[in-house]
């Protein structure tokens, strides 16, 4: 990975969605523990993570608890049933060929009245829609929407799709990096509003388990 910050984003902006009772929290692709890191800093927790980057797992496991290292679907599947009160999966759900296994398995592994908080790009944001609608461009980079390595893009619609499918409810969604631009402030206008989605690079989910 070209970008030697890729493994190590705090992600403060999601911090604040640790549940204030959470006692043991997953990480699932971890990175550098960076952000469990941060959860530790606002209550003290039995810190798990995932992470397939050897190197950066390696890491992880001087900052959390326990780690695991290898693929997230094969390994979350070894965890403990009914054990962890939130699950973080920060930008991970696109990386994956099948993310709804993953999903179905991190289902067991709550504990009752657990969470999952979950960040997805949104691969309709205007930038992107800009480039392909109007320059014909579909141009991957290091990091971002449109980072080389996603397998699977979501819009607001879809990925809410998906978690419904895995037998998710969503209690919150939460839109992310709001897009400050002048030229989609006016597109906003002229259209009413009807594609203030494409405002926000992600979207901060919250789900529990729809018994």
């Amino acid at each position: 990975m070209s970008n030697p910050g890729y493994f190590n984003h705090p992600r403060y902006e999601l911090v604040c969605y640790l549940p204030a009772n959470a006692v043991k929290v997953l990480d699932v692709g971890c990175g550098e523990g960076t952000f469990s890191v941060g959860l530790l800093e606002k209550q003290k927790l039995e810190t798990w993570g995932i992470e397939i980057d050897e190197e950066s797992a390696s890491i992880a496991a001087t900052r959390l608890d326990h780690v695991l290292t290898g693929d997230a679907v094969l390994l979350a599947a070894e965890l403990p049933d009914a054990y962890f009160d939130c699950i973080f999966c920060n930008d991970i759900l696109e990386h994956l060929v099948d993310p709804d296994k993953l999903l179905n398995i991190l289902k067991t592994k709550l504990a009752p009245g657990g969470r999952i908080v979950a960040s997805v790009p949104n691969v309709r944001h205007f930038w992107v829609v800009w480039d392909l609608f109007f320059r014909g461009r579909w141009d991957y980079s290091d990091e971002g929407v449109l980072d080389r390595t996603h397998l699977r893009f979501f819009t607001r619609s879809t990925i809410c799709e998906l978690f419904a499918d895995c037998g998710y409810r969503v209690e919150s969604v939460v839109g992310l990096h709001p897009i400050g631009s002048i030229k989609f402030k006016l597109f906003n206008l002229l259209t009413l509003g009807i594609f203030r989605e494409m405002r926000f690079l992600q979207y901060a989910w919250v789900l529990v388990d729809d018994k």
